[in-house]
């Protein structure tokens, strides 16, 4: 039987190389905090000192790592893997970092007699302690086939993706996707708590529905039972939207739901919530509107059957749904189209007027058309980034037009931000 080395012994390394030991592989381990090899030890493992100890004892070699950085600190170290090399060891990266990364080192292996392998995973937590990881494998399809034992004792489904880096491509496109539906679930589950529904019913109707998702399955019972304890955890999920965001920068790929997943992570991380399971986001929102995203205790719900209906609505909460007079000077860009390929466009002066939870009301002496897109300025000292915005309505009065704008495509931490200015300014005129 295969002599299998695993370096990284993290959230999900160290489930991986107990699946190991238990399937009667010999496995070496190495983990920078040694204290992490213990359990794996009394599993049977043997503990090394270096990477390079346990490539030298091996015939594959697993890595999973955290970042490309560690990584390649793991590989080009002193006493690093790259020292322990020995012809015809494969090396089997399971880390989740840049497909240039994985190019490099299958390069560098290469030119020493040695395979690689890029086999990120996905399934997080639960499915590495039960063998049912998910490999997307780039690299060589005849040393894919070799190693077939070794993913099928760790995994349910294998799948050899192209040539080397085509795993990591998989992997920062397949966590796109799973960064974009944990927002999505978080932000429906926020409108229904907002609203006074049961979020945990709420998730019922997802189930049911076709807003259900992978997502909604692993995570909405986390959400609303309190439970942020890490299966994978809010800064790594960053991580790989950042690789991701790198990624299609070089594609010249415009992907407005992964900047608007990835603002909202880097919120997350901002809170300090990098630690806890990536489920953890939706705290963002919990701090926007005031309240958890909870499931009623028994209690709770006895007591909201009793009382008496309260006033809807009180204080900030007031100020917020009543239309506060503003007078915010605003110069907005208009384009107007005027032929295939071709815009024109002027700079115009208007006043943002007042506001309310569905949108902006700005005056102008410049007559606009409905559904036109405009791009509104505040002033500098708002330090808030140009915001497009659809004219939904116009009203005429005199020499001056009101204009009802619905806002278009703003990222969550800038519509934060814009809220703290409208709200100094409603302080200011109330």
């Amino acid at each position: 039987m295969k002599r299998i080395g695993f370096i990284g012994l993290g959230t999900m390394g160290k489930p991986m190389a107990a699946i190991l030991i238990q399937k009667g592989y010999s496995v070496t381990v190495y983990n920078r905090t040694a204290e992490k090899a213990d359990e794996l030890v009394r599993l049977g493992a043997e503990a090394v000192h270096t990477p390079a100890d346990a490539a030298r004892m091996s015939d594959v070699l697993i890595t999973m790592i955290s970042n490309d950085a560690a990584l390649l600190e793991t590989f080009y170290s002193e006493q690093g893997i790259l020292s322990g090399l020995q012809p015809a060891l494969t090396i089997i990266d399971c880390s989740t970092v840049a497909p240039r990364t994985s190019q490099k080192l299958a390069e560098e292996l290469s030119a020493h007699y040695v395979d690689f392998l890029d086999a990120p995973v996905t399934g997080s937590k639960p499915a590495a302690e039960a063998g049912t990881l998910t490999f997307m494998v780039g690299g060589s399809k005849e040393v894919f086939d070799e190693h077939q034992d070794v993913f099928q004792a760790l995994g349910s489904k294998i799948l050899h993706m192209g040539p080397s880096g085509s795993g990591s491509y998989a992997k920062l496109a397949h966590n796109t996707m799973v960064g974009i539906n944990l927002v999505g679930l978080s932000e429906g589950l926020a409108i229904a708590t907002k609203a006074g529904l049961d979020p945990a019913q709420f998730l019922e109707v997802v189930s049911a529905g076709s807003a259900n998702s992978r997502q909604a399955e692993l995570k909405g019972g986390k959400i609303v039972d309190r439970d942020f304890s890490n299966q994978f955890s809010l800064k790594l999920m960053l991580k790989d939207l950042l690789l991701a965001q790198e990624l299609t920068g070089q594609f010249q790929l415009p992907t407005p739901l992964l900047h608007a997943a990835t603002g909202l992570f880097q919120m997350g991380l901002s809170k300090g919530l990098g630690e806890q399971d990536l489920s953890s986001v939706v705290q963002c929102y919990e701090d926007w509107m005031g309240q958890p995203v909870a499931r009623p205790s028994k209690a709770a719900v006895e007591a909201a059957e009793s009382a008496k209906p309260a006033s809807p609505l009180a204080g900030r909460e007031r100020r917020r749904n009543t239309r506060v007079k503003l007078d915010i000077k605003l110069m907005l860009s208009i384009y107007q189209w005027e032929q295939e390929g071709a815009f024109s466009g002027q700079n115009i002066e208007g006043t943002l007027f007042d506001l309310s939870e569905s949108g902006l009301q700005i005056t102008s002496n410049f007559p606009l058309a409905p559904d036109m897109f405009i791009v509104i300025h505040f002033p500098q000292e708002a330090e808030l980034p140009p915001i497009t915005a659809r004219v939904i309505r116009v009203e005429s009065g005199g020499e001056q037009f009101r204009y009802g704008c619905m806002l278009s495509g703003l990222p969550p931490y800038v519509r934060l931000k814009l809220e703290q200015y409208i709200e100094a300014n409603i302080e200011r005129a109330l």
